[in-house]
C-alpha cells in the first residue's frame, strides 16, 4: 500500500481548502484508508515563517497540527536516516526544509505531494 508523505505547502492548502490544491492530492488526502503523513520538519517550518511575518494562512504551528490530527495524519520525526539522506542529496535547490522532506520521503519511500518544480530532479516518488 502506498504511504504519502505532504510537502508544507501541500498540507497549508489542503487545511484552508485552497483552490491551488490539486484534485488529485485533495483526494489522496480525503481519503481515509490512505496513511498520510507530515513531517515534523513542516511543523518546524510552519513556526519559523509565522515568528518571521511570512505566513499568514496559519494562526499557529500549534493549530497546524491539530489540523494534522484533526484530519488523521500521522507526524513523523526526523531520524538519523532521513539527515543522512539529507546530507548525501544533490543541490538541487537550497530550501533545507524541502530537502529535508524529499530525504524523509526516501528513506521511509513514501510518495511526496507536492506542487515544487524542484522535487522531479531528486530520485522520490511524486505526485501532484
Amino acid at each position: 500500500m502506498k504511504q504519502y508523505l505532504l510537502d508544507t505547502h501541500t498540507a497549508i492548502w489542503f487545511f484552508n481548502g485552497d483552490p491551488k490544491l490539486s484534485e488529485n492530492a485533495k483526494q489522496i488526502i480525503r481519503n481515509r484508508s490512505n496513511p498520510v503523513y507530515l513531517s515534523i520538519a513542516s511543523a518546524w517550518e510552519v513556526a519559523v515563517k509565522i515568528s518571521i511575518g511570512k505566513l499568514d494562512e496559519i494562526e499557529s504551528v500549534v493549530n497546524f497540527l491539530h489540523d494534522a490530527e484533526t484530519n488523521d495524519i500521522t507526524i513523523l520525526p526526523i531520524t538519523t536516516s532521513c539527515l543522512s539522506t539529507l546530507e548525501a542529496l544533490p543541490m538541487h535547490h537550497r530550501d533545507p526544509f524541502d530537502r529535508l522532506l524529499v530525504a524523509t520521503a526516501i528513506v521511509e519511500q513514501m510518495t511526496f505531494i507536492t506542487a515544487d518544480e524542484n522535487t522531479p530532479k531528486y530520485d522520490v516518488s511524486h505526485i501532484w
